[in-house]
């Protein structure tokens, strides 16, 4: 019979080697540190914004559920005061409230109740049916597990403790919580690891457990460092490591109570989310100088529409430059009226063309 990590004697008494942890954990402290310094003053809301919906958005993915990105974005910056036009929708309203409170409200108590109340955010009255999932209450009693494979050969891939130890459990989690920020001899970071690693294991809710484990690692960051959680998106790390995600937790919950190897797989997350910051940072900043140089050009909308798509970057900002055709169907104009913008663009300098490919442009630095 397999033992889990909530079935040992000394549970939940957590340990891990420094010697194993401290050069990764002195890494990363540094990175932090240095990246919160960089930001500064900066007080770009689109940063903010695009940093909050990444997080929400990447947390349901690994989850496997996809949200409407306009909506949540629109949600999203009604409470920053940025203007959005796309509708909402309960569902969005539900997960930009949980991130807000979570951002807005670093320093509240963490009590059952606030756990409930992000619980009801996430899983909305009009969206999920009540009789099919307990919502803003703790699990029934029947084993909360993770199963693969046949039938009549399954493989538990992760139990949570019974719901007879659950309630006791959640009240230490909860109390260790709030206890633990004052606790000088706990590195700030190791704590934050383990605050998602000991909520996941307790999994006290029919589902939502890994949304919400998330947002208290993000909580706990804020604790830590203030305002870390309006540049990093920890979330969208563990998106792109996600079958490693999974695999470090089973193996984890399956041994003893050292999470050494924890730690350093959540370092390593919260290194590669300081690294996407940084290069968001110097993108906006490259922004407001570009528009700063060009802003008096009398560019038309269009113009301004692809400019920015090329400045935002990302998956959607044309990495490689853009050409004519792309222009067209960005800007939704003809195929003449495309390569005359791009033209008047290079004049004006505010693009210039990509020997290498002939046809495509790139933002003048």
């Amino acid at each position: 019979m397999q033992q889990w990590i909530w079935q040992k004697a000394a549970w939940p008494h957590f340990t891990w080697s420094k010697d194993q942890v401290a050069e990764k954990l002195n890494q990363t402290e540094a990175q932090l540190q240095s990246l919160l310094s960089k930001a500064g003053a900066l007080s770009d809301e689109d940063i903010l914004l695009d940093t909050l919906l990444q997080n929400v958005l990447s947390s349901s993915a690994i989850e496997e559920e996809f949200l409407n990105a306009e909506s949540v974005r629109s949600s999203l910056a009604k409470r920053l005061d940025v203007s959005a036009n796309a509708p909402v929708s309960d569902r969005s309203e539900g997960v930009a409230q949980l991130m807000m409170d979570v951002v807005d409200n670093v320093n509240e108590e963490l009590t059952l109740d606030r756990l409930f109340h992000w619980h009801r955010w996430l899983f909305p009255e009009s969206v999920y049916s009540l009789a099919k999932l307990r919502v803003g209450q703790l699990r029934g009693d029947e084993p909360m597990q993770v199963v693969s494979g046949r039938l009549d050969r399954p493989v538990v891939h992760f139990e949570a403790p019974p719901k007879s130890q659950l309630v006791s459990d959640l009240s230490v989690f909860i109390k260790w919580f709030e206890e633990s920020r004052q606790d000088n001899a706990l590195p700030d970071l190791v704590r934050v690891a383990l605050v998602h690693f000991w909520f996941i294991t307790l999994h006290p809710f029919d589902d939502g457990n890994g949304r919400i484990a998330r947002a208290l690692t993000d909580l706990a960051l804020g604790q830590a460092y203030p305002n870390s959680t309006r540049l990093l998106s920890l979330s969208l790390s563990i998106l792109n490591d996600r079958k490693g995600y999974y695999e470090i937790l089973e193996r984890c919950q399956k041994s003893g109570l050292d999470v050494s190897e924890w730690i350093q797989w959540f370092l390593d997350s919260v290194l590669s989310s300081i690294q996407h910051s940084e290069k968001q940072i110097e993108r906006s900043r490259f922004k407001a100088r570009f528009w700063k140089q060009h802003v008096h050009h009398g560019l038309n909308k269009e113009q301004i529409k692809v400019l920015n798509r090329l400045l935002d970057g990302g998956e959607k900002g044309f990495e490689h430059g853009i050409s004519a055709s792309q222009y067209q169907k960005v800007a939704k104009v003809s195929k003449a009226t495309a390569t005359r913008h791009l033209s008047d663009l290079v004049r004006r300098e505010c693009l210039q063309k990509l020997p290498r490919w002939g046809t495509k442009h790139s933002l003048s630095h």
